[in-house]
């Protein structure tokens, strides 16, 4: 089993809704068979050229045009995959440890998100983006294996931080995060148009309360 995990939104709390945003989401992409991911991977590095993109072009929600983000979401559907999230409205965050400390709070979704999931998610390889500094991604690692993995039972079978401009998994994992925290934003024209063509691929989308 491999999981593609990224991100949508921003950890912080400041102002929120007007420089932070509102929502936070972490998105899983499960792919069951390790070929079916690599067929997808090469699909969206085909994408890039029918787009006449480069090879190096990161695929992001944020930036990507309207159309850009509907062809790449519909892309992906012919594969076998499915998508389970996390989404947080940052209001309902009482914890002072996790309001005052981004790389806590960002740690802490992660580890609901996969904890959550645990029945689903047994002996997964992870791979996640690898921003961050060095001691962020050392921290982020030791305490997702010590929260989900113990002797008996193992949610985490190997957990890896890439690169996400060079990993076209985690560029996916990104526009469906971005495409799922979109449909939140009921201010915006389009909040409903790209959840609406993954919405069969969604197993599991968990509303943190």
């Amino acid at each position: 089993m491999l999981v593609f995990i990224d991100d949508s939104g921003d950890p912080g709390f400041k102002k929120i809704g007007k420089g932070s945003s509102l929502y936070f989401v972490i998105v899983c992409i499960i792919f069951e068979d390790e070929l079916e991911a690599e067929k997808t991977a090469v699909a969206l590095k085909q994408l890039k050229r029918d787009f006449g993109f480069s090879d190096k072009t990161e695929f992001k929600f944020n930036g990507s045009k309207a159309e850009v983000r509907k062809v790449f979401l519909r892309s992906t559907l012919p594969f076998d995959y499915k998508i389970r999230c996390i989404v947080v409205n940052k209001k309902d965050v009482y914890s002072e440890e996790l309001k005052n400390s981004k790389d806590k709070f960002y740690n802490y979704v992660v580890k609901l998100v996969l904890k959550h999931n645990s029945g689903v998610l047994k002996k997964a390889k992870i791979r996640m983006d690898g921003h961050g500094d060095r001691m962020f991604r050392r921290n982020l690692t030791n305490y997702l294996r010590k929260e989900l993995n113990s002797t008996t039972f193992k949610v985490i079978e190997n957990l890896r931080l890439v690169d996400s401009k060079k990993n076209n998994l985690i560029q996916m994992a990104d526009m469906i995060a971005g495409s799922i925290r979109r449909s939140y934003e009921k201010d915006k024209s389009d909040s409903a148009e790209y959840r609406r063509i993954i919405k069969k691929k969604i197993q599991d989308c968990w509303d943190f309360k």
